[in-house]
């Protein structure tokens, strides 16, 4: 099992690192522009691997995908992170033009590869990547609702004093402050609605929480959060390289599903050796449809800044 990461900053390097540390690929490349950036990341993390125990070899390269070739999973990192103050909209300019040269270099080396895209606005980002390979829609995967997820279900914990291995929830729609739909309604400690340990109150506090995540993390860190997005990816290329049948909320061209079409959002979808291998049904309540129309309006409106 080969892994290629595109971007060899702080989110890359932290992908490369979970995936080599979980130990199921054989390899892991690690691509950047910056010269000998990626060869000094990569051999700085296999100088930790007799120490965490893990045999994942990770090579770095700069600017050389004839070093992916024949990749599995390709994940995009690359781009311009943001800076406090900013949404991730106001990115697309510049990282629309890195992500169609990054997916296209791929795909020329790596045609039966499958793609995970972290590049932000997510969202719009994945679908460009649709329609700069032209890739069938399971092949093409963004990262979004994992990560905001994984934000939900922190401060559910926190809310409920309870352990976060008690906690599950989920996050749908688009990856940006005012998109995200969290799932409250199903959330649940230990199969038990939250609803029942606190107040509805405490519940929207929660939920708004959620939904600036990313920023509260920009204006505290000075960039993007690192950590938890190279968890999140690494979630994801375990569940398609070892074929986990997992479920996770991810962005994905939709046609039809949830009365959506043409653009990429967050849904649950059944991850596995083929990528997604199903979308999976909610019934979702009606102002959970609203916020998910909403939701959806968003997209479709950066969507339409990008240049086909």
């Amino acid at each position: 099992m080969k892994v290629t990461v595109v971007g060899a900053g702080a989110v890359g390097a932290s992908c490369a690192e979970y995936i080599a540390i979980k130990n199921f690929a054989s390899e892991v490349v690690l691509l950047d522009i910056k010269e000998g950036y990626a060869e000094g990341k990569a051999m700085d993390l296999m100088q930790t691997a007799s120490l965490n125990g893990f045999d994942t070899k990770i090579t770095g390269s700069t600017n050389d995908y004839s070093k992916t070739a024949d990749s599995n999973i390709c994940v995009i990192t690359s781009g311009i992170p943001r800076k406090p103050g900013m949404t991730r909209e106001e990115l697309i300019g510049i990282n629309a033009g890195i992500v169609k040269t990054v997916s296209s270099s791929l795909i020329e080396h790596s045609p039966n590869t499958i793609i995970i895209v972290v590049s932000n606005p997510m969202d719009t980002m994945t679908y460009l990547v649709h329609k700069i390979t032209g890739l069938p829609k399971n092949r093409i995967i963004g990262m979004g609702g994992a990560l905001d997820s994984a934000r939900f279900k922190y401060r559910l914990a926190e809310a409920l004093g309870a352990p976060i291995s008690d906690v599950d929830g989920m996050v749908i729609g688009g990856h940006s402050d005012k998109g995200m739909v969290p799932l409250t309604r199903l959330a649940t400690r230990n199969s038990v609605p939250v609803s029942e340990f606190i107040s509805e109150e405490r519940l929207e506090q929660v939920l708004q929480d959620t939904k600036v995540g990313g920023a509260t993390l920009t204006r505290l860190l000075g960039t993007s959060a690192w950590y938890a997005p190279g968890a999140a990816v690494s979630g994801l290329v375990q569940a398609i390289a070892c074929d986990q049948k997992k479920i996770f909320p991810c962005s994905t061209l939709l046609e039809g599903e949830y009365g959506l079409n043409d653009l990429c959002i967050g849904v649950p979808v059944v991850l596995g050796k083929n990528g997604i291998e199903s979308i999976v049904s909610i019934a979702l309540s009606d102002a959970e449809k609203a916020h998910m129309a909403a939701s959806a309006e968003g997209v479709h409106k950066t969507n339409g800044l990008l240049e086909l």
